[in-house]
């Protein structure tokens, strides 16, 4: 399991070395291509020919299929449309789709030439995509019929992913739709495609992230991020040499870095067929592990509860005989989870993993069912990765069993925020170090624990909502005088949001009234589940609000 440290003065055990007050991971490290000038889809190609002729992504529905040849032979095409459209490096590329088979052709395509990939939830409204484009400053969007409306205020040149050429003309209307996917792919490649040098520390990726606080914020990731994350993809599953029998669900979005990291780049490169489910919907997932005879589950832990929950019903009615391993990301999963899930399901394996946005999706994971058995842990850290604890308070370093804030260093964490230089600074520290908002304690096996968040962010089915931004809608509600957020458990969902609102006086403001004004303004795991009116929010001297007196408030009669 561990490979041996070479560095002088650290624990074998706990990966601890006490001169740095550092943690080295306990795996092999991944190996990095020397190559300066590669980018992550030549990298990502070089590693996918194993997979044959067979298929790369299979869409779960249809049946329809993309071969590894068809792969690389779409993303050649439209990289040389979009070079004779004049797109160049550093141009960033608006994506808005759900899940599909051509989603990782579209990414593999503008980072080829060195543009940017910019992903957005199919769920946000029109002005919350609107927002991340006016950061971003997309000079193209890819994106579906059903979709394109949300783009109508932008201004931005359209490519359809799912339009054929006569038909685009009935979602035009005002927008600028300028081609199909489908045309573009089918292209001759040609002589005119214009590919400028790219660095492996060229940004190729800016998905958004709330970060530790506040708004959402656009994590700059590397061509380098991203071909250490495919590394550690390769490694963890042990399937450089893999002959393509297996096969993995994806029930995850794309457009999040669970998604994009693991679906539509890493295992790609391992010659792994993927099942693509355009939106996540328990009957299709079951009945397309039977139908492919899928190995892998990746999914989040409300899943995983639901398949525990259901065990009896669903071996009924669905043939799981070709699973042999669900990966839990998210949050750690408890002993009674664990338990109840290997009763069910003996044969099958639960592995989980922890990552961030900014770390291109990887930190820690456990790797066997021995490592999962550590109850409540996130795992040892990735390859190559670094820790340290540190004293919120005071900054000290701190040692094994030690609560403090996780701080991640490794070839996966991300350049910075764009174009926000404070809010990298505080973020990623000179040496770069990610400081990740997470309470953690390393034990002394090298085994790290989340107990809290310093970050407040609200984790509904693996979705980040940042309270800051629905206190700062609440606020404008004429009747509301002060407002807070805070997460509220489920078991069902993890968390969602629970709004302590003030109301101006006189006001008679309902409870309905709130969530229906916040639910017509944000997407739907955004929206405030529960309401309590509050004569005063609790504050400190500096105006900060004190979440934890509200959670507390909120969770002492559960």
């Amino acid at each position: 399991m561990a490979a041996q440290l070479p560095m002088a003065d650290v624990d074998p055990r706990s990966g601890f070395q006490r001169p740095t007050a550092t943690f080295h991971s306990k795996r092999q490290p991944i190996p990095l291509p020397p190559n300066p000038n590669l980018d992550i889809t030549t990298f990502i190609s070089s590693r996918a020919h194993h997979g044959g002729d067979a298929p790369a992504f299979i869409d779960a529905a249809t049946g329809r299929y993309l071969t590894f040849p068809d792969v690389f032979r779409s993303v050649d095409s439209l990289s040389a449309a979009l070079s004779s459209m004049g797109i160049r490096k550093g141009d960033v590329i608006l994506l808005l789709s759900p899940n599909s088979i051509f989603f990782p052709i579209v990414c593999l395509s503008v980072m080829s030439l060195g543009a940017i990939i910019t992903t957005t939830n199919p769920l946000n409204t029109a002005n919350e995509i609107g927002k991340q484009a006016a950061d971003s400053r997309p000079v193209l969007a890819f994106t579906t019929q059903q979709l394109a409306p949300k783009l109508a205020g932008l201004s931005l040149p359209i490519v359809l992913i799912d339009g054929e050429e006569a038909k685009t003309a009935s979602v035009a209307g005002k927008m600028r739709i300028v081609g199909t996917l489908e045309k573009l792919m089918n292209a001759e490649a040609g002589e005119k495609l214009v590919r400028d040098r790219i660095s492996q520390n060229d940004t190729a990726t800016l998905l958004y992230s709330s970060g530790t606080t506040g708004a959402s914020k656009g994590v700059a990731s590397s061509h380098r991020n991203l071909i250490a994350m495919v590394q550690t993809v390769i490694n963890r599953f042990n399937l450089d040499d893999t002959n393509s029998s297996h096969r993995f669900i994806c029930t995850v979005p794309m457009f999040h870095i669970y998604g994009l990291a693991a679906f539509a780049t890493g295992i790609l490169a391992t010659g792994s067929s993927v099942i693509v489910l355009s939106k996540f919907d328990l009957h299709e997932m079951l009945s397309s592990i039977e139908k492919y005879k899928a190995t892998y589950l990746p999914l989040v832990p409300p899943i995983l509860i639901a398949l525990v929950n259901g065990a009896s019903q669903i071996r009924s009615k669905y043939d799981l005989s070709s699973l042999q391993s669900v990966l839990s990301g998210g949050a750690p999963l408890s002993r009674e989870v664990i338990e109840g899930f290997l009763e069910k399901y003996p044969r099958v394996t639960i592995l989980q993993g922890y990552g961030l946005t900014e770390s291109a999706g990887t930190g820690a994971s456990t790797d066997t069912l021995e490592e999962s058995r550590r109850y409540g842990t996130a795992g040892l850290l990735s390859p190559s990765m670094e820790a340290m604890v540190v004293d919120p308070d005071s900054g000290a370093r701190l040692g094994v069993n030690q609560t403090g804030e996780l701080w991640l260093k490794g070839p996966t964490v991300m350049k910075g925020y764009f174009g926000k230089v404070e809010a990298t600074s505080s973020t990623l520290s000179s040496e770069g170090w990610l400081r990740t908002g997470d309470l953690c304690y390393i034990d002394e096996d090298g085994f790290i624990f989340i107990v809290d968040r310093l970050k407040e962010l609200i984790k509904y089915k693996g979705y980040q909502v940042p309270p800051a931004e629905l206190e700062g809608l609440l606020l404008t509600h004429p009747e509301v005088a002060d407002a807070a957020v805070i997460p509220f458990p489920d078991k069902e969902v993890g968390q969602y949001p629970m709004a302590y609102v003030v109301r101006k006086g006189g006001s008679r403001l309902s409870e309905g009234a709130v969530m229906e004004f916040v639910a017509k303004q944000v997407a739907s795991y955004k929206r405030i589940r529960r309401v309590a009116f509050i004569d005063s929010i609790p504050k400190n001297p500096s105006g900060k609000i004190l979440r934890k007196d509200l959670i507390q408030l909120a969770t002492s009669k559960l």
